[in-house]
């Protein structure tokens, strides 16, 4: 007797399985998924350095597609596409959602592509070269995914307003935080060196770059001139010795220690005072939810994304009133000058794993 599997078949794209918020997502999705009414694969262009690759359920097709850049993929990724015919593409990042969509004439129609983004896109053009070509390119192009899913309201009216995007083709889905997860690992011990008895201790994590902004938050210990305030900064990147000058330079090296990359940073999150975002800019900081499900809250700067979208209506947080340093001083005095009260379990609630899955099987179908 031959039986059919009516379940959807949904083939993930996405360019890397590190340890990044976007590729988090993915593994989220992956596990939690309901079985009885998805099949699942999912493609990694570049299996290199893959963070999340044991996280993977063994029930979910894993598929190499042995390359080092989107661009060298793409014609395995067509041919993937075309033999498999799942029901649904669902592909995040930004570059390699521009890929399909610039390919979308060449791919098997039958086949609903869904594209996730996860960045203000009108301003990570802005480090581009050629920004005006780019920004033509996403106008031409993007429009040809049949739904796109924005992580905030932000970043679906950037791509609205500034790109053309049909709205009602655009959805939000916040990202999931798995606050039991957290929870679990927040007991583990941590070094009690960066978290120092008797001071007012911060908290701040990221990749070393521009965009996270942690040149501004030295400036703003600096401005404080409070020598109680000690921050451990977790993290790597191209900025990394670039900021320590920077804190010896302007008189903040005693009251700032970079920690490195913390494979469990929440066991830091929840014995820190507060957790500061100095962001430019977010897509949807997932960190910040990571905070709240540790307990800590949160002093930010008005980064364009979904930051604001998270901390407006938890009064334990501050928002700062610009991205500047003096700004985000005058946001960590306010929150000092308050009950420093840890935050409610329920101003997370919006954000579980159950509620934002089932939000994406909906649009899966």
């Amino acid at each position: 007797m031959v039986t059919t599997d009516e379940r959807r078949s949904v083939l993930f794209l996405i360019p890397t399985l590190t340890g990044g918020g976007a590729e988090r997502v993915i593994v989220h999705l992956l596990k939690h998924l309901d079985r009885s009414r998805f099949r699942l694969a999912v493609g990694v262009v570049d299996t290199r350095q893959s963070v999340f690759r044991d996280e993977v359920p063994p029930d979910v097709e894993f598929i190499d597609l042995g390359a080092t850049r989107v661009r060298y993929a793409l014609p395995v990724i067509t041919t993937l596409i075309w033999k498999r015919r799942p029901d649904v593409v669902f592909s995040t990042l930004g570059h390699l959602n521009l890929a399909l969509a610039m390919l979308r004439s060449l791919l098997p129609n039958g086949v609903r592509y869904i594209a996730r983004e996860t960045s203000i896109v009108s301003l990570v053009l802005r480090a581009y070269r050629m920004p005006a070509v780019w920004e033509a390119l996403y106008q031409w192009f993007y429009k040809r995914h049949d739904l796109l899913v924005c992580q905030s309201r932000y970043m679906q009216e950037d791509l609205v307003e500034r790109f053309g995007y049909p709205r009602d083709r655009s959805v939000v889905i916040n990202n999931p935080v798995d606050a039991a997860q957290i929870r679990g690992l927040a007991n583990a011990p941590v070094e009690q060196s960066a978290l120092r008895a008797g001071s007012i201790s911060l908290v701040a994590a990221g990749r070393m770059t521009e965009v996270k902004g942690f040149g501004l938050l030295i400036e703003a210990i600096a401005i404080l001139a409070d020598p109680h305030i000690h921050l451990a900064l977790l993290g790597e990147g191209p900025m990394l010795e670039g900021l320590k000058r920077l804190a010896v330079a302007i008189g903040v090296a005693n009251q700032v220690e970079f920690v490195g990359f913390q494979s469990n940073p929440y066991a830091w999150f929840a014995r820190a005072d507060a957790f500061v975002l100095s962001s430019r800019y977010e897509g949807f900081p997932n960190v910040v939810l990571e905070a709240l499900a540790c307990g800590t809250p949160v002093i930010a700067t008005p980064a364009p994304g979904g930051a604001r979208e998270i901390l407006d209506s938890i009064p334990e947080c501050v928002v700062a009133e610009e991205v500047s340093a003096q700004s985000l001083a005058k946001a960590i005095a306010s929150w000092m000058r308050g009950n420093r009260k840890r935050i409610d379990p329920a101003a997370i609630a919006p954000y579980t794993l159950d509620r934002i899955v089932a939000q994406y099987q909906q649009v899966l179908g």
